[in-house]
């Protein structure tokens, strides 16, 4: 299976902080492909320059972070956009909403513990 992880777990999982114990098993399963956005970094960098997110090293370290843990990066696709265009609108971050997208679009499960992403026809767990 191919899982998308939201951009606190991933923060979350690297930094050494606490997840549910059912995104833990499935992250560290070998079995499984856990994918992390373009979109996270391109969040984590905005946060780090506001000053609302630290993160020793900043981006790059983030970056270099994800692929010590052996997840996966994906881009940006055409279809992640076409597909977020067509997005229900529940909630308005638009870091959430095309990584929602993006999930829909890869027939992925999103991992999240954000309580709107429910509201959304993908699959989820936490």
């Amino acid at each position: 299976m191919r899982y998308l992880i939201d951009t606190h777990v991933a923060l979350w999982v690297l930094k050494g902080e606490p997840i549910s114990d059912e995104a833990n098993a499935v992250i560290n399963d070998l079995g499984v492909e856990i994918f992390v956005s373009i979109v996270s970094a391109w969040e984590v960098a905005i946060k780090v320059t506001l000053g609302k997110l630290k993160y020793d090293g900043g981006v790059k370290a983030f970056l270099d972070d994800i692929k010590l843990n052996d997840f996966r990066m994906l881009g940006v696709e055409e279809t992640y956009i076409e597909q977020l265009e067509r997005l229900e609108y529940h909630h308005r971050d638009p870091f959430d909403r095309l990584l929602v997208a993006t999930a829909v679009a890869e027939g992925m499960t999103f991992i999240s513990a954000d309580e709107n992403i429910p509201k959304y026809n993908v699959a989820h767990l936490w």
